[in-house]
């Protein structure tokens, strides 16, 4: 998935240097790996826009970068002409600042960068750890903080050197390593969504669009190939599988989770909670907006969790390490992670200050921060961080509940099933019977080194009452 980076700080986000190297080389620029983002520390280089001897205008699309939360466009914002090309596309895990292309003039003559190596644009700098890169990318915190959830220091009286093993040389197939776009077909967000939606194989789709770039309109023109004859298929030797490589978005993913089920001691806290009150009151406020809004079941539930917080604000708090000393961080404002399912993978963009919003204001920022998430267009700032996280899978009517993994450094994610009608007993005046109303079923995940089992459960309470007796949102 494709996001437009545009970089408009020339010496700073352009990530150029002005060099003359030690070879009698004409006055060139050295275009260097930029950082796409604040946390970012290497990335891959996708597919190269430009040749050697190309005419680059301001707005061009040089190279594509893939990062571990998605691939992205780096436009370049000079007039010039692409002398050579310093890193192939396939190269994995450039550092951030090592030299990538050479630039120079137009009518510069481009021969003499035949001979341009490396070491001519002043060499290049080890990537950093995997590790470190993966928790400073996810880390509501920067990496010199201390905090357990930030990169991690050495302490003062560690010893600066140990002994390591000699380095192997590492087997190597000879293989050409494999772009991100080779590794999945260039399509258009829209068209993986699609595809994601109907099942469709979208390495079997050909594209129509620029580049053979894969449409909506190709993924509904698509028809599977037709099967082949028992014998055939007998006589063939084709595997009866598939080999996915994970992408870069989808390790992170997996770290992050296997580290939070490895370092967070989760305890998991459940309540049947009515919503008829909920749905009536909704009900009534999207017939007397006249079209201006429309507030869904999650809009009262994240709110709803913004005022839990506030009463029960150890929930809404992080355990830390800064300086060699632990600490637990208690947040003044509530800011909500909604988990948002996209075609790359899960992303929890985050409504900030939710104690402090109106229900059509959080309405209107879940939608866009939604169609954002899913279209690859959010901001770093706009999913790293949070103070809690909410999950709703209601819209399935198949889960009645499930238990939800925490996002780290947060201590608490709320889970929330579908709704469904249950018969309740009721007393009336002509005798007993049943009533219809409508519940749902909300886990709650808690970090047991921030948040005790009983403060989790008053926690669940809270959530109930508001819940419960809507119109308190309103106060």
């Amino acid at each position: 998935m494709l996001m437009r980076c545009f970089f408009r700080q020339l010496p700073a986000l352009l990530a150029i240097a002005r060099s003359y190297a030690s070879k009698p080389f004409p006055p060139h620029t050295v275009v260097t790996m930029p950082a796409l983002s604040p946390t970012m520390t290497s990335g891959n280089i996708g597919t190269w826009q430009k040749a050697a001897g190309d005419t680059i205008a301001p707005g061009d699309v040089l190279v594509e970068i893939e990062t571990d939360k998605a691939q992205m466009d780096f436009e370049f914002q000079e007039d010039g002409v692409l002398a050579k090309i310093l890193k192939d596309s396939g190269e994995k895990d450039v550092a951030v600042g090592n030299p990538i292309a050479v630039m120079v003039e137009e009518g510069t003559d481009i021969a003499p960068f035949e001979s341009f190596t490396l070491d001519d644009a002043g060499g290049e700098k080890a990537p950093p750890a995997k590790e470190s890169t993966e928790e400073a990318a996810e880390s509501s915190e920067p990496a010199d903080t201390g905090s357990q959830t930030s990169p991690s220091t050495l302490p003062k009286d560690a010893p600066k050197e140990e002994s390591k093993p000699e380095p192997q040389e590492p087997e190597s197939s000879g293989g050409r390593l494999q772009t991100s776009l080779e590794r999945e077909p260039s399509a258009s967000p829209s068209a993986k969504a699609l595809a994601l939606e109907r099942g469709v194989p979208i390495k079997q789709v050909k594209g129509t669009g620029p580049g053979g770039r894969i449409t909506k309109q190709d993924i509904e023109k698509f028809k599977p190939a037709s099967s082949a004859t028992p014998a055939s298929s007998a006589a063939s030797s084709t595997p009866t599988y598939e080999d996915i490589p994970a992408s870069s978005m989808r390790k992170t993913i997996a770290n992050r989770l296997q580290q939070s089920m490895n370092q967070n001691p989760h305890y998991f806290v459940a309540a049947t909670v009515s919503v008829s009150k909920l749905l009536k009151l909704r009900q009534a406020l999207n017939t007397s907006a006249d079209g201006q809004y429309k507030l869904s079941l999650n809009d009262f539930m994240i709110k709803a969790v913004a005022v839990a917080c506030k009463k029960v604000p150890a929930v809404n708090s992080s355990w830390r390490e800064i300086d060699g000393q632990i600490i637990i961080r208690q947040y003044n404002t509530v800011d909500v992670s909604v988990a948002v399912a996209t075609p790359i993978g899960l992303m929890t963009p985050i409504v900030k200050g939710v104690e402090g919003l109106g229900l059509t204001s959080i309405s209107a920022k879940v939608k866009d921060l939604g169609k954002r998430a899913r279209d690859g267009k959010l901001k770093p700032e706009e999913y790293q961080g949070g103070t809690f996280t909410i999950s709703n899978m209601g819209m399935n009517a198949a889960i009645d509940r499930f238990t939800a993994v925490i996002n780290p450094p947060q201590a608490g994610i709320l889970a929330v099933g579908t709704t469904k009608k249950v018969a309740v007993p009721s007393s009336t005046e002509e005798g007993n019977g049943v009533e219809w109303d409508e519940q749902v079923v909300v886990t709650g995940s808690f970090d047991h080194k921030v948040v005790d089992g009983a403060v989790g459960g008053e926690w669940i309470r809270e959530f109930k009452k508001v819940v419960e007796n809507p119109l308190e949102m309103m106060l």
